[in-house]
């Protein structure tokens, strides 16, 4: 055998497989995506996401506390309104007295040193459903839309957010957030994270039921990515970066690795978040229950496969048990 084919050398022991990762996963890596409802008392499982419920913010000290101990250091919240009045503007998406900006200001309270980021969007908070205004048509009215978008984002920040999220893909949204945050003052205190490359996917069918978000008529694909739109997604990456962005996210994970390197390339400069969503966790799940992997096994090798690809920031919902199994 000729010396340059012999490999195996390098990698035969557990510790030496460790050393050939360019980049090792870490807690400071992952995010953990949460559902903030708007019954304060509210634990509410949820039967496509094993392990994950919707909370209310009087729930948020037992449920976080544990996690923050074993070194959870951010979160991302998603508003699940079930009592408020919807309208065509997602009036109550930055209501001071609605689930996301009381969950704001509670986490701060309790757990001073964990970072806060918001999903901003309409659909949860939309009579429609859908991520922005629409005209009468039906259709998106994109540049009241991304205006709205940035109030919501805006007032997210001012409650104390660290960092906003838009996740509607409206044109222009990241500038219109930026030049927001600026005027407001925050600019320097608040980072913009831009869903930049998010494909209209399958994935999202436990979400959509966990956050109450399926639209009432059509679906997102005007706006959402296609899935064979690599080229879309670069562009998107792009722009998203020239207009102000601070953290470019591919959504979803796994399906779109290659996306990831392509952000990782494009937007050399900044940090790289993927979204392990829904379906993927649900997906991972199904299949240990199946007895066709092991949990862990099959959660490391995903996660890895992003690391791989260039991702610094992970969110997943399988935070808490990434906190067990990182100290093990």
């Amino acid at each position: 055998m000729d010396i340059s084919s012999v490999l195996q050398g390098g990698y035969h022991h557990p510790l030496a497989r460790k050393w050939q990762a360019q980049r090792q996963l870490t807690k400071s890596m992952l995010m953990y995506p949460i559902f903030i409802t708007d019954d304060p008392d509210a634990c509410v499982s949820i039967s496509s996401l094993p392990g994950q419920s919707r909370w209310g913010v009087n729930k948020l000290e037992a449920f976080l506390g544990p996690l923050v101990k074993k070194g959870l250091q951010s979160v991302i919240l998603f508003g699940v309104p079930l009592k408020c009045t919807k309208d065509g503007r997602g009036t109550p998406a930055d209501d001071p007295s609605g689930p996301v900006i009381l969950a704001i200001q509670k986490i701060r309270q309790l757990f001073p040193t964990v970072y806060i980021a918001c999903d901003v969007c309409l659909c949860e908070y939309t009579d429609h459903g859908h991520c922005g205004l629409l005209n009468n048509d039906g259709t998106i009215n994109n540049t009241p839309s991304a205006a709205r978008i940035a109030e919501v984002a805006v007032n997210y920040a001012k409650a104390g957010a660290h960092c906003v999220a838009p996740s509607d893909m409206m044109d222009g949204r990241i500038k219109a957030i930026k030049r927001g945050l600026i005027d407001a003052g925050l600019g320097n205190k608040c980072t913009l994270m831009s869903y930049s490359a998010k494909f209209a996917s399958a994935l999202y069918g436990p979400f959509r039921e966990a956050a109450g978000s399926a639209p009432s008529h059509g679906d997102r694909k005007c706006y959402q990515l296609p899935p064979s739109g690599k080229g879309l997604a670069r562009r998107a990456i792009q722009r998203d970066t020239a207009e102000g962005a601070d953290i470019i996210m591919v959504k979803p994970a796994l399906p779109y690795l290659d996306i990831i390197g392509d952000a990782a390339e494009l937007a050399k400069d900044l940090p790289i978040a993927c979204y392990q969503v829904s379906g993927e966790f649900a997906m991972i799940h199904a299949g240990a229950n199946a007895g066709v992997y092991d949990l862990r096994t099959m959660a490391f090798e995903t996660v890895d496969s992003m690391l791989r690809a260039g991702a610094t920031l992970i969110l997943t919902y399988f935070t808490p048990e990434f906190l067990d199994w990182l100290e093990a």
